[in-house]
């Protein structure tokens, strides 16, 4: 029987000094103690565990049953008296094996968890964890360290719950694992903040270091991917409680308000390899562009925050968080990245954002990755609230901010739907340039003719592709009827009629020959289905389009039909507009010659 073979080994053992434990001793023991764990003897086992004349075999071999009674504790059910039996067990070996060799089992056990059995597996193992290494005295900053990292890099493989219904499903258990990781740090954070009360001794700052490290990575996973908006239905959001946390432990050990000003924390181990290094940096970034988030939109730890930055540094400070979480393609880190923007511009009154941040390369870059997400992410309410973003980032900027973003936009966007909006704008500026009192230089008179330069041509020519092109045409041509409209010839405070012949040279006139080819390509083609749709005898037949350059979804003749169709509709419209521009610059020169006659 397996309890008499434990007792056989038990007795063996009581007569030897501590010192003269074999290797066999141990293996018999582990054999043993695992035999009556799976034969349900567990209770048997608790009573030798608890006998005080086997505390030193306890204390050298008892480390050898972890492996054995977690499976154990994991295959029977809650209400079993047997799984209670392997609980005590546990605790008792916490309280009685050699710390260092029980801190190895245990992580032993951590790293093997996979799956289901991950958030299980720790949430078992965290009471014990912490109970020995409160009693280590050698390495214990390393060992707290190692344990935090072990169990971040074990929950990082699981998903993060991101809806309500998820969040309150927890099926794998993280959001209430998390939660339990936290409590675990919490007697290390204390010892850390009671000792820097005292001094600053190094084993102190080496346990610091290792707490920063769990923070920087429990950032980065579960929070920069978890959703913390608080829905209706939960009453205590799981994430939030944990962002309040770690947010909490940033500040008893004075690393939340250097962390928000630093792009990058101080001190960084060196990479031979550059991969790593990258690896590293990335992960940094990542961390406390979450941080920033927590931080200015859901406003955790923002009563530690000094109230004593003007809004246009704050928005400094964190455009380089705001550009590492606009490249992600993710939807959680995505609506991090615009809903921190967001809330950087809302603090700010309009045009008070000098012109001088763009000289800044993060002032530069941010809104052309903001074009990116308006013209590429599959999530529509991510893209309209890019361009939202957008038009407050414009308006937060004075004139020339305005102008130089304008000018650079136009250059860089590469679409013609958002070169259509900036030109939009442009039309705005100058309509409050010549209606308010005060003068403003950079959108009437030599600066505006520069940048009109850049709006008031085709991109390559006559053969410009006027149906991808379109937004851009169209707006273009708008802006031209409103300066020709509004300034007289004889004021010409827009310079637009000193311009006029290059603006004939470069734009009207290829956009006359453009519209002539494209409108008789288009009917070439519709005549040409027409005739193929009569020979087939069927309006059913089906057959490839390309549309600029890309070839469109099978489509019935018909279907192809109104797509060309609505190509020439568009053309006629530009023609429209075209022909009413050349109609007002036509009567407005006549009206100048005839005065001048």
């Amino acid at each position: 029987m397996a309890v008499d073979e434990l007792q056989a080994i038990i007795q063996r053992c009581q007569i030897l000094e501590e010192a003269d434990f074999k290797g066999e001793d141990f293996n018999l023991f582990q054999v043993a103690g695992q035999k009556c764990l799976e034969d349900g003897y567990a209770a048997q086992l608790l009573e030798v565990i608890q006998n005080e004349k086997n505390k030193v075999i306890i204390k050298n071999m008892g480390w050898n049953l972890i492996s054995p009674l977690v499976r154990c504790i994991f295959m029977y059910k809650l209400e079993d008296d047997k799984r209670e039996h392997c609980l005590k067990i546990l605790d008792q070996l916490a309280q009685l094996c050699n710390p260092k060799e029980l801190f190895l089992g245990l992580l032993e056990q951590i790293e093997q968890s996979s799956g289901e059995q991950v958030c299980q597996t720790v949430m078992l193992l965290l009471q014990p964890l912490q109970t020995v290494l409160l009693k280590l005295q050698n390495k214990k900053a390393y060992s707290v360290g190692l344990s935090l990292a072990m169990i971040m890099n074990q929950l990082t493989a699981l998903p993060v719950p991101y809806t309500e219904q998820q969040i309150q499903e927890d099926k794998l258990g993280l959001c209430q694992c998390c939660n339990a990781v936290v409590d675990f740090a919490k007697p290390f954070v204390n010892e850390v903040v009671k000792n820097m009360e005292k001094s600053s001794e190094y084993n102190d700052m080496e346990l610091k270091e290792e707490l920063l490290k769990f923070c920087m990575k429990s950032l980065k996973y579960p929070l920069l991917t978890a959703q913390l908006e608080q829905p209706e239905g939960i009453e205590e959001h799981p994430f939030r409680r944990f962002a309040t946390e770690i947010i909490d432990i940033l500040w008893d050990i004075r690393e939340l308000i250097p962390l928000v000003f630093l792009h990058r924390k101080g001190k960084s181990p060196h990479w031979e390899n550059q991969e790593f290094a990258d690896i590293e940096q990335k992960n940094s970034a990542d961390s406390l562009a979450c941080l920033s988030y927590l931080m200015f939109v859901q406003h955790f730890g923002i009563d530690y925050f000094p109230v004593v930055f003007s809004p246009s540094y704050l928005l400094q400070c964190n455009m380089t968080h705001i550009e590492v979480l606009l490249k992600r393609t993710e939807e959680s880190m995505l609506s991090k990245g615009l809903d921190l923007f967001e809330s950087c511009l809302l603090r700010m009154e309009d045009n008070s954002l000098l012109h001088q941040y763009l000289e800044f390369r993060d002032f530069i870059d941010v809104p052309q990755d903001l074009v990116k997400v308006m013209t590429l992410c599959p999530i529509e309410h991510l893209r309209k609230k890019s361009l939202n973003i957008l038009q407050l980032f414009i308006d937060k900027f004075d004139a020339e901010g305005k102008y130089t973003l304008f000018r650079c936009l136009l250059k860089t966007s590469n679409h013609a739907g958002v070169e259509g909006y900036i030109i939009k704008n442009i039309k705005d500026q100058i309509h409050l340039s010549l209606t308010k009192a005060c003068d403003n230089i950079w959108f009437t008179g030599h600066h505006l003719v520069s940048l009109l330069d850049l709006v008031l041509l085709l991109p390559e020519g006559a053969e410009t592709d006027l149906l991808q092109n379109s937004d851009r045409i169209m707006a273009s041509l708008n802006l031209l009827r409103y300066l020709v409209i509004k300034d007289c010839e004889s004021d010409n405070q827009t310079g637009v009629w000193t311009t006029l012949a290059k603006i004939e040279q470069n734009f009207l006139k290829p956009l006359h020959v453009g519209l002539n080819m494209s409108k008789a390509h288009y009917e070439a083609e519709i005549k040409n289905k027409k005739e193929n749709r009569r020979e087939a005898h069927s309006s059913n037949t089906v057959c490839s389009l390309t549309v600029s350059g890309e070839k469109m979804p099978a489509m019935t003749t018909d279907m192809q039909l109104r797509v060309l169709h609505s190509a020439l509709f568009t053309f006629d419209l530009i023609e429209s507009v075209l022909a009413r521009v050349e109609e007002l610059i036509e009567v407005k020169t006549k009206a100048v010659m005839d005065e001048n006659s």
